[in-house]
């Protein structure tokens, strides 16, 4: 357990990667945020996923829970053969949980605080004001506090008090407009990308806040919305809209605006393409066998390939059609050409690459994603601690802390 700092103590700088060696070799004892005290009051993914990302690089994270119900997805699936959720176990590993009723003890959560660097919370605007928890309440004890909070539509706004899941924000953003094929309806994103976005978000605003708090000595209030991250991520979608009003529909796999670029059909199944420029274009078309189509007026340039992408789609799979994907990849990546196969998830997990970033690690004797987050000098462990069970370290916190 890291020791937590006298409140009136200065903050120990985050450290900086030495550069030398890898990030997965020797390393320091700690993650660049040990010493950092962080209180999460998130639930769900969001949130979590934010401060795992955070205890993943030292910081001590203390997750407070309702006493009699915890968090909400630790009764997700899917769940380990020992019936421990694998979705909680994910986002909460290397926690500990305190449960505290806030209704009740709303004093335990702000002494907390008093002596915290960091407390992030997702519940709906206002309900941590009427708690007496909200930003002003206790930055107004511990100036030096990052407040950071995560909700579906932020803080301000006509939709700030309306209550909002993935696909809801999905959805609401235009995002599910344009994903799935072009004669098929509207779908959500495979991966629950609102959520996660948002959590993204929440992880790098917080550490700005805290270089902010370094140089200026003071914390800040962090307002992360789903709807904002989401809204950010549409790209070249919004881009469409802005520049001349065009709404842009579903395309498949495709790119709106390099040709040829998503996913092809050959004999056996499909494998996907990324011709980003002319000159790949003429490599592509060279080990197709086929290098009269770089010369074609129609495809000779990205903007007359994008123009008539579905000729070109067309000509393309004709000629996949006559060899399998494996034989179509080991000619496209003699020519490095950027291209990969369809994997499953199972494939994608067991993939070389996934071993060698150990994207794959244990904790708790659960296999559970690794941390993206590599840095020279600092640990990138294998083997990671558990998720909490519910008010784990309650003693001991309510020890420490005098609650």
């Amino acid at each position: 357990m890291t020791a937590v700092r006298p409140e009136a103590a200065e903050p120990a700088p985050i450290p900086s990667p030495s550069g030398s060696g890898s990030a997965s070799g020797p390393a320091q004892e700690a993650g660049p945020l040990a010493g950092l005290l962080v209180i999460d009051l998130t639930r769900v993914l969001a949130g979590p996923f934010a401060t795992m990302i955070m205890a993943d690089l030292g910081a001590r994270v203390i997750k407070v829970e309702h006493p009699a119900t915890g968090d909400d997805s630790r009764r997700y699936g899917p769940f380990a053969p020992d019936g421990r959720s694998m979705y909680f176990a994910r986002v909460n590993r290397g926690k500990q949980s305190l449960a505290v009723d806030l209704k009740k003890n709303p004093e335990q959560v702000a002494a907390l605080a008093d002596r915290a660097d960091v407390l992030v919370e997702n519940f709906r605007p206002g309900v941590m004001d009427r708690l007496g928890l909200g930003p002003a309440a206790l930055r107004a004890r511990n100036p030096r506090l990052v407040y950071a909070s995560v909700s579906g539509y932020g803080a301000t706004g006509p939709r700030a008090n309306e209550p909002a899941y993935d696909a809801v924000i999905q959805a609401r953003s235009g995002l599910m407009s344009v994903t799935g094929e072009p004669d098929g309806p509207p779908v959500k994103s495979g991966a629950s990308v609102s959520d996660l976005s948002a959590g993204v978000y929440t992880f790098g605003a917080v550490m700005a806040a805290l270089v902010g708090r370094g140089i200026h000595g003071r914390g800040t209030h962090v307002d992360i919305a789903m709807f904002d991250a989401t809204v950010s991520f549409l790209e070249g979608n919004a881009l469409a809209w802005l520049a001349d009003r065009t709404v842009p529909h579903r395309i498949g796999s495709h790119h709106p605006n390099i040709a040829p670029f998503g996913a092809f059909s050959a004999a056996d199944g499909q494998i996907v393409v990324c011709v980003g420029n002319d000159s790949l274009f003429q490599a592509f078309a060279a080990a197709l066998g086929a290098p009269e189509l770089a010369r074609r007026p129609e495809f000779a340039e990205n903007g007359a390939r994008s123009a008539n992408r579905v000729l070109l789609t067309a000509v393309i799979e004709e000629l996949l059609a006559a060899d399998t994907c494996a034989g179509w990849l080991a000619r496209l990546e003699a020519a490095k050409v950027p291209c990969a196969p369809v994997n499953d998830i199972g494939q994608a997990m067991t993939d070389a690459q996934t071993e060698a970033r150990r994207m794959r690690i244990t904790a708790g004797g659960l296999e559970l994603p690794g941390q993206v987050v590599k840095m020279a000098g600092y640990p990138d462990p294998q083997v990671r601690p558990a998720a909490p069970e519910l008010d784990e370290h309650g003693d001991a916190i309510r020890a420490e802390f005098g609650l």
